[in-house]
């Protein structure tokens, strides 16, 4: 059985929740590795993505090492290395591993939306809606403002000016 977990649902519900928080800090472990690789290969504007990315991911690992303990449970330590889908030898493929870290993310916030306690299913709520944001940050085209919608029609060129200001042809 998990820290905190007893034999009563009442604690099993609770080991549940811890179960979930530890998931989800154990996802923050990893994404702090990868931005902190990440951050040290990168340089500009993208650096100072990845350095508050960092920054996020550090105060929301902070705040489930808290509700664990506060719930008796043992936070779970970081690992001393996390295996990388892919090395980043460019900016490109940086921000394309920050997207994927941020999917991951929000994929263990799911899972703790899920908790018992409405305190926490707020929390990941949150905490997913802020990676969903950040990875689209990291993300060269931006989707469109509504999915499925078709495109705005563009508005015809305006034909080039000659040097006396008429426009060619007239």
């Amino acid at each position: 059985m998990n820290a905190g977990t007893t034999a009563s649902g009442a604690g099993s519900r609770a080991g549940d929740d811890i179960e979930k928080l530890g998931k989800a800090l154990a996802a923050e472990h990893a994404a702090l590795f990868a931005y902190g690789l990440l951050g040290a290969r990168t340089s500009g504007s993208l650096r100072a993505k990845m350095s508050a990315a960092y920054d996020a991911h550090r105060a929301r690992r902070d705040q489930l090492r808290s509700y664990i303990t506060s719930r008796g449970g043992r936070p779970v330590e970081p690992e001393a290395s996390y295996m990388l889908p892919f090395f980043p030898s460019n900016a490109t493929l940086a921000a394309k591993l920050a997207v994927q870290l941020e999917a991951g993310v929000t994929a263990a916030y799911l899972e703790l939306a899920a908790a018992r306690d409405v305190k926490l299913r707020r929390y990941a709520a949150l905490a997913m809606q802020e990676s969903v944001a950040r990875s689209y940050a990291f993300r060269p085209d931006q989707p469109a403002a509504f999915p499925g919608m078709p495109a705005p029609a563009t508005p015809p060129a305006t034909p080039p000016a000659t040097p006396s200001g008429n426009p060619a042809g007239g």
